[in-house]
């Protein structure tokens, strides 16, 4: 059995993933990175490190893989056991051992492990569809300077007495055409210039008009004398909001975490099985969402930074 795919599926979801007997992959998350050297942009991520002093089995590989391959809790030990094994004497042949979408590990000089994560896979859910780019350089031009130099570049030219006079004949005969041609615009666009202003003006008062709808339908009536406010409440033991500590497959260890966490102070109990055949633990149940916003974060900084809140009237 290869082991690796279902590593890399609990590390979406808890912070350490231990293999009994082998060590342990711990996650950290890392906040988004700008390279400026570089022009790089890096979203937010979970690091992956390995520690080989975390070795005791804590039953999260192993009841997962019962679960997904629908075999015992034994079958699931013995399978990650045999797997341990063939991974150690890989390194002790100084092969480079390769699990998929997690890293490699290795031994070096003085048989210590080695382990390099894969950079590849971002194991923060929150940070779904987002991925690193290179950003170009702005160029920026500076146009005034150019300008300047074109000024400076720009030839110099001395008319004559006898060019200046040619000059200003062509000005006059410019001119001349110029009057005549106003003549002519004024008494045939006079009365295209007042079709166009009614035109306009038309439009101008549609304008407002509809401007003065818009705000007749925005505008807010007070009443001097309000109806009171009417107070919806839910029945009791109907509270909608819930803080998620996990969903089990197996109802008995679904149990034994309920009970785990009213032992710590938490108001916890066990939902009935949902639609996909799991039985959600929850540290407590609230009337409101910003108190079960409240306590989801106050949780996720001390106990389980994978904790959940789940709407529903249960």
């Amino acid at each position: 059995m290869n082991i690796d795919s279902y590593i890399s599926q609990l590390l979406y979801r808890y912070q350490c993933v231990t293999v009994p007997g082998f060590g342990a992959f711990l996650t950290e998350t890392q906040s988004a990175q700008w390279v400026e050297s570089a022009n790089s942009f890096f979203p937010p991520k979970k690091m992956i490190s390995f520690n080989t002093n975390l070795k005791n089995n804590d039953g999260l590989l192993a009841n997962h893989i019962a679960s997904s391959e629908n075999k015992s809790y034994n079958y699931a030990v013995n399978a990650i056991e045999y797997q341990v094994v063939k991974w150690k004497k890989a390194l002790e042949s100084n092969e480079v051992l390769v699990l998929n979408n997690i890293g490699t590990l290795r031994l070096n000089a003085d048989s210590n492990l080695v382990f390099k994560p894969s950079e590849q896979t971002n194991y923060l859910s929150s940070s779904f569809g987002l991925a690193s780019f290179v950003s170009p350089v702005v160029k920026r031009e500076l146009f005034e300077q150019k300008i300047e130099a074109i000024v400076e570049r720009a030839p110099i030219t001395l008319e004559t007495e006898e060019e200046e006079a040619t000059s200003s004949r062509s000005y006059l005969k410019y001119a001349a055409i110029f009057v005549l041609g106003l003549g002519l615009t004024g008494s045939i666009g006079y009365p295209l210039y007042q079709n166009q202003i009614a035109t306009e003006t038309v439009l101008v008062e549609s304008a407002v008009q509809k401007q003065v709808e818009t705000k007749i339908q925005e505008a807010t009536f007070f009443i001097k004398n309000p109806m009171p406010a009417v107070t919806l409440s839910l029945s009791e033991g109907k509270l909608p909001y819930h803080v998620v500590a996990g969903a089990f497959r197996d109802e008995k260890n679904a149990i034994k975490i309920s009970k785990k966490l009213a032992n710590e102070g938490f108001k916890a109990r066990l939902l009935t099985i949902n639609k996909h055949g799991l039985y959600p633990v929850v540290y407590g149940s609230y009337a409101t969402l910003a108190e079960a916003e409240k306590a989801k974060r106050e949780i996720n900084e001390s106990k389980n930074p994978e904790a959940w809140v789940l709407i529903e009237a249960l």
